[in-house]
């Protein structure tokens, strides 16, 4: 690869309270290997001019969906692997331009195959382009749980999910199938859902056996485990049982969020997806924009006030908070770039929202090569016009994403 040297008008390196002034990069292989005020550029080198733009780390987007949309949620039955696989593509290609360099899917949605995986090595090979990929497999759960699908269908249908398990000894070798077939973390619903028909987010998904069971199985698979969560008392069991993620926590009370605090566990809240459904619920405008589910908007109007409280007591609280935006269940059509904004209207400082994208993902992922700009990481660049420290919404504008030091986008 090409010696690439960057010229940055303002520096951020994913982890200092505020940006650092102008910065020269000096990119290789990939790999950063030099940052300092002032680069004299090598003989062979690319420059890239980038003078009247703040350079930060390449985003991470700690919860996607790249085989699902939000049409597709009533024909989830009807759609093939190959193309859901389509479908991934499309979502990797769109992180990417919008400055996610790293993404991590939360639940593979075809409940035959392993399409995400199939997806990810496609992105690895070269054959399409895209963001790096964190599989998750698929998201197990018990039956007439939150990702039980086949409460879509007839009765006299007879409907096979690959992600559902009941029960210690299933829920073991479930577990394990999906660490077979690529599953870098373990996911699970631990409560119900919004989205879904047949059950509620206050529902318990697992017993507290379950849920010890299957943490106990992908620990010993080296495997960390995020759990689907909404309801406190499902928070508070999963927090206990040992995972390393909440995924939404939209209903968790200040108790459950001071266990989290007090336990290390991050939190990836998508309120974009949740918190921002429970502000406009009462809107019939609204629901028509994003697909009208009838499930969705009549247990948004049932819990609507505790989500908006709970934002604000997780804004208040230590929590390490990592960024996730719940794409898929939003429309791809959406940049997921406005997680950003309604944090920061929830309470989140833009600095905590900046550092949950980057700095902090990274350390939940447990990938320290990405997330923050040093020599030694991974020349995962972006860069932005403006300042998001003052004004969070220009993170909707990347005009330059480098991955790996690889130039995919340039205005």
């Amino acid at each position: 690869m090409p010696v690439t040297l960057i010229h940055a008008g303002t520096f951020w390196d994913g982890l200092s309270n505020a940006p650092l002034g102008s910065r020269d990069i000096l990119v290789k292989d990939g790999i950063i290997q030099q940052i300092a005020e002032k680069i004299p550029i090598p003989a062979d080198a690319a420059v890239i001019d980038l003078s009247d733009r703040m350079v930060m780390p390449g985003l991470i987007d700690c919860h996607v969906h790249i085989t699902l949309r939000p049409e597709m949620m009533g024909s989830l039955w009807s759609h093939s692997a190959g193309y859901k696989a389509l479908l991934g593509a499309q979502a990797l290609k769109a992180h990417l331009m919008n400055g996610f360099t790293t993404v991590r899917d939360c639940g593979d949605m075809d409940f035959h195959g392993y399409t995400v995986r199939d997806v990810k090595r496609a992105v690895e090979q070269g054959l399409i382009p895209g963001s790096r990929l964190i599989n998750s497999g698929h998201m197990l759960s018990a039956r007439s749980g939150h990702m039980d699908a086949t409460g879509m269908l007839s009765p006299d249908c007879k409907g096979w999910q690959n992600n559902l398990a009941d029960g210690p000894e299933e829920i073991r070798r479930v577990v394990r199938e999906e660490i077979t077939w690529g599953a870098e973390w373990i996911k699970f619903a631990a409560s119900g859902g919004f989205a879904s028909p047949a059950d509620n987010p206050v529902d318990v998904g697992y017993t507290k056996e379950e849920m010890e069971s299957l943490v106990a199985t992908a620990t010993q698979y080296h495997r960390p485990v995020s759990a689907h969560l909404h309801g406190d008392e499902a928070v508070r069991m999963a927090v206990l049982a040992g995972v390393r993620s909440v995924e939404h926590g939209a209903m968790a009370s200040k108790k459950t969020l001071q266990l989290i605090e007090e336990k290390g566990v991050f939190l990836v809240p998508t309120q974009y997806a949740g918190v921002r459904s429970a502000r406009f619920a009462d809107s019939e405008e609204y629901w028509e924009s994003i697909g009208n589910n009838p499930y969705e908007k009549m247990k948004m109007r049932m819990y609507k006030d505790v989500l908006i409280a709970n934002a604000k007591n997780l804004a208040e609280s230590k929590i390490k908070i990592a960024f996730g935006t719940d794409m898929g269940i939003l429309s791809y059509s959406v940049n997921g770039a406005l997680e950003f904004g309604e944090m920061v209207e929830n309470g989140i400082s833009p600095l905590r929202a900046l550092r949950a994208a980057t700095s902090v993902a990274a350390e939940m992922l447990m990938h320290p090569e990405l997330g923050t700009l040093a020599p030694g990481k991974a020349a995962d660049i972006i860069a932005v016009r403006g300042n998001p420290f003052k004004d969070i919404t220009v993170m909707e504008k990347v005009s330059f994403v480098m991955k790996a030091g690889t130039v995919y986008k340039q205005a």
